[in-house]
């Protein structure tokens, strides 16, 4: 929570997707255990966009623990 597109670039990669909404954005990260959601918003200050929710499932569906898949993508 609260990084920046930088931040997640270097820890994860390149997304497999870059979504850009009106007001916000969704970047999704993937790896052979999970598949990684990131929601960022502004920070209503200088209105850099930074993560405010994170969702994470396997790649059938099924919920997966979201720091579980965090570290398990940042190892690849």
């Amino acid at each position: 929570m609260g990084k920046d597109v930088g931040t997640l670039k270097r820890l994860f990669g390149e997304p497999r997707l870059d979504v850009i909404e009106v007001h916000g954005r969704k970047l999704q990260f993937v790896g052979k255990a999970c598949v990684l959601d990131v929601f960022l918003y502004p920070d209503g200050k200088g209105r850099t966009e930074i993560v405010t929710y994170v969702d994470a499932r396997r790649s059938d569906g099924a919920a997966v623990d979201r720091a579980s898949c965090i570290d398990a993508l940042q190892r690849r």
